[in-house]
């Protein structure tokens, strides 16, 4: 049976706002900042995995940071595209986290990493088949019903090219009309995979339905070590590429805002030059939502 939770209300549903990647060591500044309110609409995502625990500082430091912004949870262990359903006792854990935090948004990936017992620290591809789309349908109802919550499902970046029956775009469309699911759609990942696949991004950009769309991702990409640029990583260390904010710019004049994360996990900057490229999304957003307007 198909199961379609409400979704939560954005953080400002008149006007979608950007936000970051909570991290460690900017919890003190992300809870000055905003606590503060010098940034209207600004929002934090984290991975629910990294607070899945009984108790300690990490939950209290969340819980404050959550008393002054709203949240994302962006999973990236449920293994929805893997064969086997996902596990019962992460999905309670996480539904602890929902209920406690009340996410505006809560996220998963078109991706495995476990097996037969074997967990995996990759969000791993899976060839778009029939079979591949029945499965997953399954897995994604199934998750949204144990967790009370709509997902949002992210499209990954590409590096293989696998026998695939279906397009991605068309995937992602049949798979939300199925499951009731809607759509994160990272753009640096639609960038990559386009750059190594040999496709068009500006054309993946134009197709994704607007209506799907609850959640948008950006982050920066660096050329493989050993095969450089004809190989790109969405390696989330860099700034954000200019060919990535340009395609940003082309959905949200498309499809109007949505609420835009930029996405930093490694060689991770001062959260006042994080904060710089969260402004420069939402000046985006502000801009696409006047043009809107106009």
């Amino acid at each position: 049976m198909t199961s379609r939770p409400t979704a939560a209300p954005t953080p400002q549903a008149s006007s979608p706002s950007a936000g970051v990647g909570l991290k460690p060591q900017h919890y003190a500044d992300a809870l000055a900042r905003a606590a503060a309110g010098r940034d209207p609409g600004l929002w934090f995502e984290v991975h629910p995995e990294n607070y899945m625990v009984a108790g300690g500082p990490r939950l209290r430091w969340l819980e404050a940071v959550r008393a002054e912004a709203p949240l994302s949870l962006h999973g990236v262990g449920l293994s929805l595209a893997g064969p086997e359903r996902p596990d019962r006792a992460h999905l309670g854990r996480f539904r602890e986290l929902i209920e406690r935090y009340q996410p505006f948004v809560v996220s998963e990936h078109l991706a495995w990493s476990r097996a037969a017992g074997v967990y995996m620290p990759e969000l791993l591809p899976v060839p778009r088949t029939c079979a591949t789309l029945t499965l997953m349908t399954d897995h994604v109802v199934e998750a949204q019903e144990a967790l009370g919550r709509r997902l949002l499902i992210e499209n990954p970046s590409a590096y293989l090219a696998l026998d695939h029956d279906w397009d991605e775009v068309d995937f992602l469309t049949e798979l939300a009309r199925r499951s009731g699911c809607g759509l994160l759609v990272d753009v640096n990942n639609v960038h990559v995979s386009a750059h190594n696949m040999g496709a068009d991004a500006e054309t993946w950009i134009d197709r994704v339905p607007a209506a799907l769309v609850g959640e948008v991702h950006v982050a920066g990409h660096r050329p493989d070590p050993n095969l450089g640029d004809s190989l790109l990583i969405d390696s989330h260390d860099a700034p954000v590429d200019g060919a990535v904010w340009a395609l940003h710019a082309r959905l949200m004049a498309r499809i109007g805002p949505r609420p835009t994360l930029v996405e930093r996990d490694g060689d991770v900057p001062d959260f006042d030059d994080l904060m710089a490229e969260r402004n420069t999304a939402e000046t985006g957003l502000r801009g696409a939502s006047r043009e809107i307007a106009a």
